[in-house]
C-alpha cells in the first residue's frame, strides 16, 4: 500500500459512494469483470462487487451451487453459468459471443480471486485477443492474507501453486523452488499437508513457514516455525480441517542453531518420529553432523537431556 501524503488520508472519488441497493442496480460497461468473492467469511465482499454482480448480465463461475448460495445472501438473482476446467473450451465462445453483443459478464471463482489457480486466465487471454474491456474488482485472496499474516518477508515472493501429489515430483519441484530468493506460497491439501512438509524440510532445511488455515473463518489459525518442526506437528497430530496455505520463507531464512534451539527441534521432532528419523530430519534442517545430532536425540528420549 503506497503511503499517503494527505495525513487525513486520501479524497474518495465522487463514484466511490456507498451504493444504495434499494435502487436498480448501475448497468456496468460493456466486456469482462473480474470479481473477486470472501474465501471464508461471507462479509468480505466488497460494496463494489455487489453492485457489480447485481448489474452484469450473467456471471460466469465454477460452480452455480456455491455462488449460488452467496448470490442468495445478498439477493442476487443475476443467471449464473457454469464456467470450469471440465468446460471451459466449450463455454468461452458463448461468453466471448455476449460481451461481443454488448453484455457485461463478470467472473467468479469459488472463493477468493478470479485466475488464481483456475482456468479463467484463457478467458481474459482471448477477450483482450478480441479487443473486449476487461477490468477487475479487488478483494479477497488466500495465498496474500496467509502471506501477511506469516511474519515472513513480503517484499519479494512466488506463488507456486499446488504441488505435485505423489512424493518424488514433489521433492522435485521443491528442489527447482529451492534457489528462489524469495518467500514460497502454496495452496495444499489437508490430507497431504504432513507428507508435504516432511519432503519440504527434507529438500528446504531448517526454513522458518507457517501453515495457515481456516483463513477469515471462525477456526482461523495460523501455525509457525521451522520446517522441520510443523512437519513434526503435523506428523502426529495428522492432516487438519479446512483450507490450507503453507508459506515458507527464502534461502537464508532458517532457524538459529543455538544448542537451545536444536534441542527444541528434536523435542518437537520426536514427538511424532522415531529418534531415527527425528535425527535425520533435524540434521538435515540445521547442518549439523548426523551422529551429533542423533546422540543429542537419544540423550533427550532417555530423559537425560
Amino acid at each position: 500500500m503506497a503511503p499517503s501524503s494527505d495525513p487525513d488520508g486520501p479524497e474518495l472519488p465522487t463514484d466511490a459512494a456507498e451504493p444504495s441497493f434499494a435502487d436498480t442496480p448501475r448497468k456496468p460497461a460493456p466486456g469482462l469483470h473480474l470479481v473477486a468473492t470472501p474465501i471464508g467469511n461471507a462479509r468480505d465482499i466488497t460494496l463494489r462487487a455487489l453492485e457489480t454482480l447485481r448489474g452484469v448480465d450473467a456471471i460466469a463461475c465454477e460452480d452455480t451451487r456455491t455462488t449460488g448460495r452467496l448470490m442468495a445472501r445478498y439477493g442476487i438473482a443475476t443467471p449464473l453459468l457454469p464456467y470450469h476446467e471440465h468446460n471451459a473450451a466449450k463455454m468461452r465462445p458463448q461468453l466471448l459471443a455476449r460481451m461481443a453483443d454488448g453484455q457485461a459478464v463478470a467472473l467468479v471463482s469459488d472463493a477468493g480471486t478470479p485466475l488464481i489457480s483456475d482456468p479463467g486466465y484463457k478467458l481474459v487471454r482471448e477477450a483482450v485477443a478480441a479487443g473486449l474491456a476487461v477490468t477487475h474488482l479487488p478483494g479477497a485472496n488466500a495465498a496474500v492474507t496467509a502471506l501477511v499474516l506469516s511474519g515472513l518477508p513480503s517484499d519479494r515472493f512466488l506463488y507456486a501453486g499446488f504441488l505435485p501429489s505423489k512424493a518424488a515430483a514433489r521433492r522435485t519441484a521443491l528442489a527447482d523452488l529451492k534457489a528462489v530468493p524469495a518467500t514460497l506460497v502454496f495452496y495444499e491439501s489437508p490430507q497431504r499437508l504432513p507428507d508435504m512438509l516432511a519432503d519440504a524440510a527434507e529438500t528446504l532445511g531448517g526454513r522458518e513457514a507457517a501453515v495457515a488455515r481456516e483463513l477469515t473463518k471462525l477456526f482461523e489459525e495460523v501455525r509457525r516455525g521451522p520446517l522441520p518442526v510443523l512437519a513434526a506437528h503435523y506428523a502426529q497430530s495428522g492432516p487438519p480441517k479446512g483450507e490450507v496455505v503453507v508459506v515458507i520463507g527464502p534461502p537464508g531464512d532458517t532457524a538459529a542453531e543455538e544448542p537451545a534451539d536444536l534441542d527444541a527441534l528434536l523435542r518437537d521432532a520426536l514427538a511424532g518420529m522415531s529418534v531415527r528419523d527425528a535425527a535425520a530430519t533435524v540434521a538435515t534442517a540445521t547442518g549439523r553432523p548426523r551422529k551429533e545430532v542423533y546422540a543429542r536425540a537419544l540423550d533427550i528420549a532417555k530423559g537425560s537431556g
